[in-house]
C-alpha cells in the first residue's frame, strides 16, 4: 500500500466512527472529545480523542494511536482487514464515498482504499442533468447558485464521472451528483463566503456570521433571499467544528446564526459553539420538523407551486362559468 493511501484512511474521523457505533463523548471541546473507554467498562472517562490531529489515547492503558489501531481493537480485525473495510466505509470527510450504490447514469463502484478519486477537469458549466437536479429536486435558484459551483470531472478505476463541485480555499471540493452520491476531493476544509462589498478584513464584527452545515443549505438560503449582506461560512461537515471555531476566533467574530441539521449532531455542535464562548442563534427552530434547511426550502417551494396550480384551476373554472353565463344570456335574448 502507498503511503498516501494510508494517509487518506487515517483522515477518517475517530469521533464520527465512534458516533456511528453509538458511542458518544462525555465531554466535547473544539480540540478534543473525552469518553468512557470503549475498550472496557469504566466509570470515569479516560479515553481522549484529539480532534485536530485525529488521534486517540487511553490514559488508563497508556496506549493510543490512529483510527486504524482503534478499529483493529474494536472490530477484532487484522491490519489488512481494517484497511479494506475503512477504505470502503469511510464517510465523506475523506476522499472516499459514503454510498455503495449509484444511479445508472453516473454509476460509480464502491471504492477500495487505494482508489482515491483522480481529478480530471473543472468546468464553470454544469451539464443539463445536474442543472435539473438542482432546480427540480433541490429547488435551487440556478442563477444565484452558479457563481459558487463547478462541474468536477474525475476518474475512478478508469471510469469517468461528473459531479457538482463546491470549492474550499484549500483547493478541495465537496461533491454531489444527481442521485445520492456525496464525496470529497481532498483536502477537506471550511468555505468562507463574502458579499461583493466584503473582504475578510472589512467584515462587520458586530453582525452575525451565517453558518451552514453543508453547501446545499447555503444555496437554499441564497435562493430564499433577495440579497445576502452578511458574511457566510459553510462548514462542509460538523467534523470541521474545531476548524470553524479557530477561523472565527482568529478574526474576532463572536456572533453566529447557525443553520445546522435538525439532528443530534447538529444540536451537539450548537452547544459546542456555545461552550467555545460564541454567541449563537440556533436557526433550526425556524425549520423544526424538517431534516435541514434545504428540506424546509423544498417543502415551501412545493406548496407555492401547488397554490399556483390551484389558483390557475380556480381562475379557469371562474372563466368557464362566466362564459357559460354569457352564452345563457345571449340565448335568452334571442
Amino acid at each position: 500500500m502507498k503511503a498516501e493511501d494510508l494517509s487518506l484512511i487515517k483522515r477518517y474521523s475517530i469521533v464520527e466512527y465512534l458516533e456511528r457505533k453509538g458511542i458518544n463523548p462525555v465531554r466535547r471541546t473544539p480540540a478534543y472529545a473525552l469518553y468512557r473507554s470503549p475498550l472496557r467498562a469504566e466509570t470515569h472517562p479516560s479515553f481522549k480523542v484529539d480532534t485536530e490531529k485525529n488521534l486517540w489515547i487511553d490514559y488508563a492503558e497508556g496506549r493510543g494511536g490512529s483510527i486504524i489501531d482503534l478499529y483493529m481493537r474494536l472490530e477484532n480485525c487484522t491490519f489488512s482487514e481494517t484497511i479494506h473495510r475503512l477504505g470502503q466505509t469511510a464517510p465523506d470527510n475523506t476522499a472516499y464515498s459514503s454510498r455503495n450504490d449509484f444511479a445508472p447514469n453516473n454509476s460509480q463502484p464502491a471504492m477500495a482504499a487505494n482508489e482515491a478519486r483522480k481529478l480530471i477537469s473543472i468546468s464553470n458549466t454544469l451539464p443539463p442533468h445536474l442543472q435539473e437536479y438542482l432546480t427540480k429536486v433541490r429547488c435551487i435558484d440556478l442563477e444565484k447558485a452558479m457563481p459558487f459551483l463547478k462541474c468536477i470531472s474525475y476518474e475512478v478505476r478508469g471510469q469517468c464521472y461528473q459531479a457538482i463541485g463546491f470549492a474550499n480555499p484549500s483547493g478541495g471540493y465537496e461533491l454531489r451528483d444527481n442521485s445520492s452520491f456525496k464525496g470529497t476531493i481532498a483536502p477537506k476544509d471550511i468555505t468562507p463566503i463574502f458579499t461583493d462589498k466584503q473582504t475578510e478584513h472589512t467584515t462587520d464584527k458586530t453582525q452575525p456570521v451565517y453558518l451552514f452545515e453543508g453547501f446545499m443549505d447555503f444555496l437554499s438560503f441564497l435562493s430564499m433571499k433577495e440579497k445576502i449582506i452578511n458574511h457566510c461560512l459553510v462548514m462542509n461537515s460538523v467534523s470541521n467544528m474545531a476548524r470553524t471555531v479557530r477561523y472565527l476566533n482568529d478574526r474576532h467574530l463572536t456572533y453566529i446564526r447557525a443553520f445546522l441539521d435538525n439532528d443530534e449532531a447538529g444540536r451537539r455542535t450548537v452547544q459546542e459553539f456555545v461552550r467555545a464562548g460564541l454567541k449563537v442563534e440556533d436557526m433550526s427552530v425556524h425549520y423544526k420538523g424538517f431534516k435541514d434547511l434545504n428540506e424546509f426550502h423544498v417543502s415551501r417551494m412545493r406548496k407555492q407551486e401547488q397554490q399556483k396550480v390551484q389558483e390557475r384551476i380556480r381562475m379557469s373554472v371562474t372563466e368557464q362559468n362566466q362564459n357559460r353565463k354569457s352564452k345563457q344570456v345571449k340565448h335568452k335574448m334571442r
